[in-house]
């Protein structure tokens, strides 16, 4: 049986990677969450956490105050609120988590207007371990006035939470600059400890001589670490990787900026290693 609680009723559509522990971390919060996933099985593991597992993301989000989505792309995005469109409460808020990139926010941005939804763009920068850890960095870009009701919910999922703007649309343009950077740390490990294994030296060397200077990073340690241990446990995929440079390069289209290195990165990860992790790279 539900609790009873004064706090909003959170649904969260998407459990894989990122929305598991989102969801996870919303409930033990506080809040009573109601999730789906494409994969039914995903989101009924959820329930030894007191959530509500349901087969439709229009059960899911029937009576549900705020509406998260964390998805793959905006195709996904896009699909999936439509088939709960019939079921959205009228004034419910919709935190948008996932990458999408701008053409697509646009799009939802207008859906949510459609339907009398307040709409967050808010993309977040972390993968699996972050999330666990209720660690994530939320961009929030939206209305000023229900940023009360928000703020709690990215408390429980971020360490913190930036504002970006009062409109859509400007969080997920940062988040394209960030995975910019992401991608130059990632393939730019790959290609320093594939350089050195093709001369004939133990790429470990790489990673001890950066060890503690300024050419060191938590993120550069962890995927190196991986990609000579063999272990490509996937974190943020080959597929998401690919599909977030190709974003980026979308979103450029039209201005005097070329993305080098996003473009670089996207044909190391394009030949294949699908749903492994993005340290995968190495392997090109």
């Amino acid at each position: 049986m539900p609790v009873e609680t004064s706090l909003p009723t959170i649904a969260v559509l998407g459990t894989g990677i990122i929305g598991a522990p989102v969801a996870r971390n919303i409930a033990r919060a506080g809040f009573p969450v109601r999730v789906w996933n494409r994969t039914p099985a995903k989101a009924k593991a959820l329930e030894e956490d007191g959530v509500q597992a349901f087969r439709t993301p229009a059960d899911a989000v029937r009576d549900a105050d705020v509406i998260l989505t964390v998805l793959k792309d905006g195709p996904s995005v896009q699909e999936t609120i439509a088939d709960a469109v019939e079921a959205l409460k009228p004034g419910a808020v919709w935190l948008q988590l996932s990458t999408v990139g701008v053409e697509a926010t646009d799009t939802l941005a207008g859906i949510a207007a459609h339907a009398g939804l307040v709409f967050y763009d808010a993309p977040v920068l972390g993968t699996r371990q972050p999330a666990e850890q209720g660690q994530l960095v939320i961009f929030g870009s939206g209305p000023v006035d229900v940023r009360a009701v928000v703020q709690p919910i990215f408390d429980a999922i971020g360490k913190k939470a930036i504002w970006i703007d009062d409109k859509p649309g400007a969080s997920s343009r940062l988040k394209l600059a960030l995975n910019a950077w992401v991608f130059v740390l990632t393939h730019g490990a790959a290609e320093s400890l594939s350089i050195a294994q093709a001369l004939g030296l133990d790429p470990a060397l790489i990673m001890e001589a950066v060890a503690g200077g300024p050419l060191d990073c938590g993120y550069l340690q962890t995927k190196g670490k991986a990609m000579l241990a063999g272990d490509y446990a996937t974190s943020f995929s080959v597929e998401n990787g690919a599909k977030d440079a190709q974003l980026v390069l979308d979103a450029l289209v039209g201005t005097d900026v070329r993305a080098d290195l996003a473009a670089a990165g996207l044909e190391r990860i394009a030949a294949g290693h699908g749903g492994k992790d993005i340290a995968a790279s190495f392997l090109a």
